[in-house]
């Protein structure tokens, strides 16, 4: 079972169990996140569900693992001929997250669902 979600801007491809890095998230070593901007769910029997723009009902939960800088890329500016030259270097933040679990909460809501309309068709006939 996997799930493509959206964060920060970006789509990632996550399945339970991976190890996924993000930009920067707003949350602490150890501590839980969600994800429910799910684009697309896809069950071991082949089922898929494509959302539009998000599948309702599923959530993807992963815990923090840790935050971090990757590795230094260099920025260089120069014009030819005019002795203008820059350089600058960036290190972009990440939060590196394990991916716990991708939970479907519809199925609980149509269980009670069908149990009230149940309730509502015996009412009815009596």
């Amino acid at each position: 079972m996997y799930a493509i979600i959206e964060s920060c801007g970006k789509q990632y491809k996550v399945a339970e169990g991976d190890v996924v890095f993000f930009e920067k998230l707003d949350a602490e070593e150890g501590k839980k996140v969600t994800f429910d901007k799910v684009v697309l769910v896809s069950e071991e029997d082949g089922k898929v569900q494509i959302g539009n723009p998000y599948v309702k009902g599923i959530k993807v939960e992963g815990k923090v693992v840790s935050h971090g800088k990757a590795k230094k890329i260099l920025v260089f500016k120069y014009k030819a001929k005019k002795n203008y030259r820059r350089t600058q270097g960036h290190r972009q933040p990440y939060t590196k997250v394990e991916i716990t679990g991708i939970k479907a909460q519809a199925a609980k809501k149509t269980a009670n669902k069908a149990e009230n309309t149940e309730k509502v068709e015996a009412v009815e006939e009596k």
